[in-house]
């Protein structure tokens, strides 16, 4: 799986990038990967539904994934709840080799990560599925990641439901990015280190 280089304009969702924004925050205060304590977006609550949080077992030779939340549309997505599951079990042979290895590169890199994949529902109808994962750590490398999941169909209406298991056909990834520029939000009215400034 060929990750490009991205900047945050890669993540066309307001919603995400609000998210991203937040995190950029605090990544370029402190200098170093936010705890996810410290992670207070504005609308945190209405996103609820879209987000996964996830605790990274690094006790292996390869990290795991356990599923924190419960209840949110990707559940539905996949057809039932992942709460207190390792990531890949959930999965199931078909999906984990290629949806772990995105978040084994969000750990690698220390950095967000931003996917793109096409799906089909139920009744085969086109849905494009965008996965924003943000790192977070406690001081000891990767230990938790948030996961923003959004779901669009040029359609309009989709059959949530099972999305992720409809069919035999797997999700196809049409972008794969490391978020790794522009790794600061310039806050409105705020002139960012480095740029020029001219007096006329």
């Amino acid at each position: 799986m060929d990750f490009i280089s991205a900047n945050p304009a890669i993540v066309k969702s307001i919603k995400q990038r609000e998210l991203l924004n937040c995190w950029l925050r605090l990544y370029a205060k402190h200098e170093r990967l936010p705890r996810l304590e410290d992670y207070r977006p504005e609308r945190l609550a209405e996103e609820a539904d879209d987000l996964v949080y996830y605790t990274v077992d690094g006790t292996g030779e390869t990290p795991r994934l356990i599923i924190d939340s419960h209840g949110t549309r990707m559940s539905s997505a996949y057809g039932s709840t992942g709460q207190g599951r390792y990531l890949d079990e959930y999965l199931g042979a078909k999906l984990q080799p290629i949806v772990i290895p995105i978040y084994h590169e969000c750990i690698r890199q220390r950095l967000p990560i931003f996917t793109i994949s096409k799906v089909t529902d139920l009744y085969n109808r086109k849905v494009d599925y965008e996965r924003l994962l943000m790192p977070f750590s406690d001081g000891a490398g990767v230990s938790r990641i948030l996961a923003s999941l959004k779901t669009i169909s040029d359609d309009g209406g989709f059959e949530i439901r099972n999305l992720m298991r409809a069919n035999d056909v797997l999700p196809i990834y049409v972008l794969c990015s490391v978020i790794d520029r522009d790794l600061f939000h310039k806050s409105p009215g705020r002139i960012a280190p480095g740029d020029t400034i001219e007096f006329v």
